[in-house]
């Protein structure tokens, strides 16, 4: 990619900010996500996939649960657009998911309270069961056992 990373850069400052200035950050460029086209929503979707690895994992591991507790809140069609793009960006290059430490990243998701989490639950199962079964297995292989058995992939 020649062009500079902006979404990878503003993904890393954001994971460096506290609570109260990350999450009204993020719910805006969230937003900001869903008004965009497929191509755009696939290249900042990389750039987040790119960045992550290089976030010095407490600040990661921060950043991600605000991700998630943001998107718990958000309406069901934009967070399972968000799961679904998510999910073809790493079918697409499964090598970006694999630099992340998944069993790390999970327990970040057990953390979250637990109405969130059946919210999102239920959408990255329902985005799953959308998936062709080649796609599925993929996903599979990539899951952590955890993850496989909490959202029965």
């Amino acid at each position: 990619m020649s062009e500079p990373n902006f979404a990878g850069n503003i993904i890393v400052n954001l994971a460096s900010l506290p609570d109260f200035l990350r999450t009204p950050i993020l719910k805006k460029r969230m937003t900001e996500f869903f008004s965009k086209n497929d191509e755009e929503k696939a290249e900042i979707i990389v750039n987040a996939l790119n960045a992550g690895p290089t976030i010095p994992f407490p600040n990661f591991s921060k950043l991600f649960k605000t991700w998630l507790e943001v998107l718990a809140t958000i309406d069901a069609r934009n967070r399972e657009d968000m799961f679904s793009n998510y999910f073809k960006q790493i079918l697409i290059s499964p090598d970006k998911i694999i630099l992340f430490n998944l069993d790390a990243i999970f327990e970040i998701f057990l953390q979250v309270d637990n109405q969130k989490k059946q919210v999102l639950i239920a959408s990255i199962k329902a985005v799953f069961d959308r998936l062709d079964e080649e796609s599925k297995r993929k996903m599979n292989l990539l899951s952590p056992d955890s993850a496989k058995k909490l959202f029965n992939f």
